[in-house]
């Protein structure tokens, strides 16, 4: 497996820290409200690499946070006046729910920031004892200045960040890059620290239960959208640095950002588009498909051309996969456990290059038309067909796609029979009977 590592700026040959196992954590959201479709876009991304490592025989353990307290969930609560927890609890389970339609696994640990408050708290602590915090009334701040480094992953000058910096700048700060640790509040959920009542800041939390679920300071895969490169993934390494002198993650993995329409997706645009409205109306597995159908570091632009587009894609894969499994049982064919080996090495070596899904669904549709063309030949050649029937569904389970496969009973076997011999008797009408029986079971 090869990745776009956003560190190094390059494509690299993923190497495990421990030989056969990858550890891999990407930024969850802020539960807050509804997911929307951008939230959508990592669920996809990093459950497709998971599922294509896996299928390699690598042992994936993967960790997707849950952000449960922050201003924005402050201000939800008061106005619907309920806790905290009442609004994240709704929220995750909102967020777990969409995972399920889009056929994408639950993380294997899902952490919250307010079961971790006591691991924050003392991380914080020794970046104070170590010189790389400090403490300004109730409010704990990082020293940029300590990690000479800073910058690394968005590759940006220290000098170009400290002009942009100054427009927003706040007086308690050594410095205007300096960020948050830890800040004093009187309003909402906080908690008792020795430097305040207060909530930590958002960097300081990945970071923590990275350390705290992986019980190390490097691993494998670190990943989430392009949006969080900088501030939030690039402050989430320097704290690493000054603590543990790693780097926090060997590969930094971003996803591209979703517009519709072709315009940025933005609630002052008005143009947010929420996942389980997408999902609802169209389904799970086609907004998967439309999202896979770009590459993960490409922009994605949604637009009903593209939903319709993956609709049609999906039913001609739907269909000559619903056939061929009719066929084999007609046939009285046993499904081979071999595939299409070279199918499979194809689609397998598109997956390994950079998680490239648009190359490995070309694989896809070479198969499908393998497939039609081997249902029209004759004689009826049930091996070839089961193994392009089993090598689909290998690939289409890595991408997370769901295949309806129709099992006959004997009932309607001797129907299809029926309908075949009445087809050739030239019996039209006793063939409509049996073909609408059929077409009521999904079997035609």
């Amino acid at each position: 497996m090869k990745l776009y590592n956003s560190y190094t700026q390059s494509i690299e040959e993923l190497k495990p820290i421990e030989s056969g196992k990858v550890s891999m954590y990407v930024c969850g959201p802020t539960v807050y409200n509804e997911p929307h479709v951008g939230n959508a876009r990592p669920i996809v991304v990093f459950d497709t690499l998971k599922k294509a490592l896996r299928m390699q025989g690598y042992e994936v353990k993967f960790v997707s946070n849950y952000t449960d307290v922050d201003d924005k969930i402050i201000k939800t609560a008061i106005e619907k006046n309920v806790s905290e927890k009442e609004i994240t609890d709704q929220y995750i389970e909102a967020y777990n729910q969409v995972r399920k339609d889009l056929n994408a696994d639950l993380p294997d640990v899902a952490p919250r920031v307010t079961e971790t408050m006591d691991q924050i708290i003392a991380f914080i602590q020794k970046l104070i004892d170590n010189g790389a915090a400090y403490q300004v009334g109730g409010d704990v701040y990082f020293r940029v200045s300590s990690d000479y480094t800073y910058g690394e992953l968005s590759h940006q000058k220290m000098e170009d960040l400290m002009v942009g910096a100054r427009i927003d700048e706040n007086e308690k700060k050594e410095n205007p890059l300096d960020f948050t640790l830890w800040k004093e509040t009187e309003q909402g959920i906080k908690w008792d620290s020795p430097w305040s009542k207060g909530r930590p800041g958002w960097h300081t939390e990945c970071v923590v239960m990275i350390m705290d679920v992986f019980k190390n300071s490097l691993i494998d895969i670190h990943g989430g959208g392009l949006d969080l490169k900088f501030p939030h993934h690039e402050n989430e390494m320097a704290q690493c640095r000054m603590c543990s002198q790693t780097r926090l993650a060997n590969m930094w993995v971003h996803n591209g950002m979703i517009n519709i329409q072709n315009e940025k997706m933005s609630k002052s645009l008005g143009n947010v588009w929420w996942a389980s409205d997408l999902i609802k109306a169209h389904g799970g597995n086609t907004i998967r498909w439309m999202m896979i159908s770009v590459h993960y570091r490409s922009p994605l632009n949604l637009s009903e051309e593209a939903i319709e587009s993956s609709k049609k894609e999906l039913s001609k894969i739907q269909s000559a996969y619903k056939q061929a499994c009719v066929q084999l049982q007609i046939q009285g064919i046993t499904e081979s456990p071999d595939c299409d080996e070279e199918s499979l090495s194809s689609f397998v070596d598109a997956m390994n290059d950079d998680l490239n899904t648009p190359n490995a669904i070309s694989v896809v549709h070479e198969v499908i038309k393998k497939l039609n063309q081997a249902l029209r030949t004759k004689p009826f050649d049930g091996d070839k067909i089961s193994k392009l029937v089993h090598s689909l569904e290998k690939m289409m389970e890595v991408l997370g796609i769901t295949l309806n496969k129709v099992v006959l009973s004997e009932e309607d076997k001797q129907t299809y029979s029926q309908w075949r011999k009445a087809v050739q008797a030239k019996d039209f009408e006793s063939a409509d009977t049996y073909r609408t029986l059929l077409q009521e079971k999904g079997i035609l």
